[in-house]
């Protein structure tokens, strides 16, 4: 298929690959730029691939309170040098992704972080369901690997969608920064507190204030 030339530099700019090879994604993705930026990663031809291995130790640990102190996140996001770091284009990185993470509630960074047992366990849950459903046991476990995806994109914080933008994932976003910016940035670990969590109180939907002001 004849590829767009402002598709082309859309994804160039979006993974900092070749001029060519970005054309020759593209049309193998019949246009498609997320599914192109995809293969281009696979082929460790993106400039995201190609930082990805290298170490990345300086960076900042960002802070986000929501109104009237109900909820706090702290995130450590390292990138290689103490200059990008310095950056408003990185700190502004970290600020969304703090934002994200009060708003969204994630539990793990990435899927290989969550739990073996607590996979196994979600499995059976989601085998039950489906038999309950009356589904035919020989569908069933395609199915559950389909609601284990479901899973990961919940509680995985590189598989949900990004609340400015849910378009894309916090994963796409981290590539697309990792190629503007020029260097490796890892987001390493997190944590989220809201207030009276695991008390018995007046249930607060402190979540849905957060996203409106995302929104706003």
């Amino acid at each position: 298929m004849a590829v767009d030339a402002k598709a082309v530099k859309e994804l160039r700019e979006k993974t900092g690959a070749g001029m060519l090879d970005c054309k020759k994604a593209l049309e193998e993705a019949n246009g498609d730029l997320t599914k192109a930026a995809e293969l281009l990663r696979e082929k460790g031809l993106s400039a995201a691939s190609n930082k990805a291995g290298r170490v990345a130790t300086e960076g900042v640990v960002q802070s986000y309170i929501h109104a009237g102190g109900r909820i706090g996140v702290l995130v450590e996001i390292n990138c290689e040098t103490d200059f990008v770091a310095m950056t408003e284009q990185f700190k502004e990185f970290a600020r969304d992704i703090a934002m994200h993470i009060a708003a969204s509630n994630p539990k793990y960074v990435r899927r290989e972080e969550v739990p073996a047992g607590d996979i196994e366990k979600e499995k059976e849950i989601l085998k039950a369901q489906a038999l309950n459903e009356g589904k035919p046991e020989k569908i069933v476990e395609k199915m559950v690997e389909g609601r284990i995806g479901k899973y990961y994109e919940e509680y995985c914080l590189l598989e949900q969608s990004f609340v400015k933008d849910p378009d894309k994932t916090i994963s796409q976003l981290l590539n697309e920064k990792i190629s503007t910016i020029g260097e490796n940035i890892s987001i390493r670990r997190f944590a989220r507190y809201e207030l009276g969590e695991g008390l018995e109180k007046k249930v607060d939907n402190f979540v849905e204030e957060v996203l409106s002001q995302v929104k706003n």
